[in-house]
C-alpha cells in the first residue's frame, strides 16, 4: 500500500544491525632470501556503528514506513604483511527532532533527541579478529590460528515523535484551536464545523514583538481520549514537551452547553495519560465571546472561574478581541520556562561514538556435557561459546588451543563424570571427534 507524504507517522519500529568486525588473517613472510618469515597475518576491521541524528529539516518518522531495516558495513578482512583490514563506514540514520528511542525488547529510554544534531549510538560495531601474528610464541613459531571478528550489535527499536512546540492548545473539537492558530501564526489548519477535521497536530510559528514561539494545536480531545476514544490517545504525547498549555473552552453555549464540564473532563483524560502533564504551566481560554451579548459576558467568565477555580481570559478568534493579553501572558511563561531549562541542562548535545569493546577470551568457566538423542555428546558452557565463535574450528591450532583452555576448565572429568566413553563422539561448536581414553 503506498502512503501519501502528506500523511503524519508518529510512531515507528525499525531494526538496526552494526557491522561485523572483519576476521584476522593468516599469512607469512614470503620474499627473496626470507624463504620461512614469521607470521605476518594483519588484524580484521572494525565493524561500523549506527546513529540516529536529529534532523531539523523533517517533521514526520513517514520514511520508516517503506524501509524498516539498516545495516551498517562490516569491517573488512585482514591481510598479508600484517595490513588492518578497512573499518566498517559508520551509518546515520536521521530521525525529526523530538524523537524518542526506546529499546523494543526492554522497553529502556535510550535517548531524546530534542535538539537539532543530537546524535545516539544505537548499535556498536564489531572488533575486528587479530591474525596470526599474535599468535606466535617460543613453542609455536608457525601459527595457523587467527580470530574471527566479533559480531555488531542488533536490536529492534520503537521511534516515538513528540512534537517540539512551545505552546498546545487543548480542547474539545470545534471550540476554536484552529482558528486561533490561523489567526496568530503562519500556519494554514483545515477549518470546518464537525468533529476531527485536525487530523494531525498543527505548527505555527507566532512573532510577538522580537520573540518568537511555537504553537502546536493538538487534536482529537474528547471523553475517554486517553483509553483511545477519538483521536486524543495518538497526539497527547505531543503535549509532553510543550512550556505552556493554553486550555480552550467554548462558552457561546451554542455547542458545548457546560464549558466547566468540559475543561474537568480534558484535564482528567490527561492526567490519566500523564500526571506530568498537570503540572505544566496553563492559561484557560474561554473562546467565543464574539456571540455572547456584550452586558452577559462578564458575569459568564466569573461564574466560569468560579466553578473551575482559575483565572479566564475571554478571546474572539474570530475577531481577535482578547488575542494580545493571550499573547502576552504566553510569551512571559514562554520565556521563564525557557531560562529555568537552560539553567537545568547539563546534558551534552551530542552522545560520541563508544570505543568498540573486545571482550576478553575466559579462561576459566563451567563446563556442561549433555548426550543429544543421536548418541552424541555435547561439550557447551557460556564462556566456551565466546571461544568458539571467536575462532574456526576448522584450523588445527585452533582447535588445539580450545581443547588445551577445556583440558584447564576439567574437562577430562567433566567427561568421565557425564558417562562418555572410548568411541563415543564429542562434539564441540561444529567440531567432532572421537573420544578415547
Amino acid at each position: 500500500m503506498n502512503i501519501k507524504k502528506a500523511e503524519f507517522v508518529d510512531r515507528v519500529r525499525i531494526f538496526v544491525k552494526a557491522g561485523d568486525g572483519g576476521s584476522g588473517c593468516v599469512s607469512f613472510r614470503r620474499e627473496k632470501y626470507v624463504p620461512k618469515g614469521g607470521p605476518d597475518g594483519g588484524d580484521g576491521g572494525d565493524g561500523g556503528f549506527v546513529f540516529l541524528r536529529a534532523n531539523p529539516s523533517l517533521s514526520t518518522l513517514i520514511e520508516f514506513v517503506n524501509k524498516r531495516k539498516f545495516f551498517a558495513e562490516n569491517g573488512k578482512h585482514g591481510m598479508g604483511k600484517k595490513m588492518k583490514g578497512r573499518n566498517g563506514r559508520d551509518l546515520y540514520i536521521d530521525v525529526p527532532v523530538g524523537t524518542v528511542v526506546r529499546d523494543v525488547t526492554t522497553g529502556e529510554i535510550i535517548a531524546d533527541l530534542d535538539e537539532p544534531g543530537k546524535v545516539v549510538c544505537v548499535a556498536r560495531g564489531g572488533k575486528g579478529g587479530r591474525g596470526n601474528a599474535h599468535f606466535s610464541t617460543s613453542t609455536r613459531q608457525v601459527p595457523l590460528i587467527a580470530e574471527r571478528g566479533e559480531k555488531g550489535e542488533a536490536r529492534w527499536l520503537e521511534l516515538e515523535l513528540k512534537i517540539l512546540a512551545d505552546v498546545g492548545l487543548v480542547g474539545y473539537p470545534n471550540v476554536g484551536k484552529s482558528s486561533l492558530i490561523a489567526r496568530i501564526s503562519n500556519a494554514k489548519p483545515k477549518i470546518a464545523n464537525y468533529p476531527f477535521t485536525t487530523l494531525v497536530p498543527n505548527l505555527g510559528v507566532v512573532k510577538y514583538g522580537d520573540f518568537s514561539f511555537v504553537v502546536a494545536d493538538i487534536p482529537g480531545l474528547i471523553e475517554g481520549a486517553s483509553k483511545g476514544v477519538g483521536l486524543g490517545n495518538v497526539f497527547l504525547r505531543h503535549v509532553e514537551r510543550c512550556f505552556v498549555i493554553v486550555h480552550m473552552l467554548d462558552v457561546s453555549g451554542f455547542e458545548r452547553e457546560d464549558p466547566a464540564r468540559d475543561y474537568f473532563i480534558i484535564r482528567e483524560e490527561m492526567e490519566r495519560y500523564s500526571p506530568f502533564l498537570l503540572k505544566k504551566p496553563e492559561i484557560v481560554v474561554a473562546n467565543k465571546i464574539d456571540l455572547l451579548d456584550k452586558e452577559k459576558l462578564p458575569q459568564k467568565i466569573k461564574e466560569l472561574e468560579s466553578a473551575i477555580g482559575k483565572e479566564v481570559i475571554p478571546i474572539s478568534a474570530v475577531t481577535g478581541e482578547g488575542v494580545n493579553l493571550l499573547l502576552d501572558r504566553v510569551a512571559s511563561i514562554i520565556q521563564k520556562e525557557k531560562i529555568e531549562k537552560e539553567e537545568r541542562k547539563e546534558k551534552e548535545h551530542v552522545i560520541r561514538k563508544p570505543a568498540p569493546v573486545w571482550r576478553r577470551l575466559p579462561e576459566r568457566f563451567q563446563i556442561e556435557v549433555v548426550k543429544e538423542k543421536d548418541g552424541c555428546w555435547i561439550v557447551d558452557g557460556e564462556g566456551l561459546r565466546v571461544w568458539v565463535e571467536r575462532f574456526d574450528l576448522n584450523q588445527r591450532d585452533a582447535r588445539l588451543q580450545i581443547l588445551q583452555v577445556l583440558e584447564k576448565n576439567g574437562l577430562e572429568r567433566k567427561l568421565k563424570e557425564a558417562g562418555v566413553k572410548e568411541g563415543d563422539v564429542v562434539r564441540i561448536g561444529n567440531f567432532e571427534f572421537e573420544y578415547k581414553e
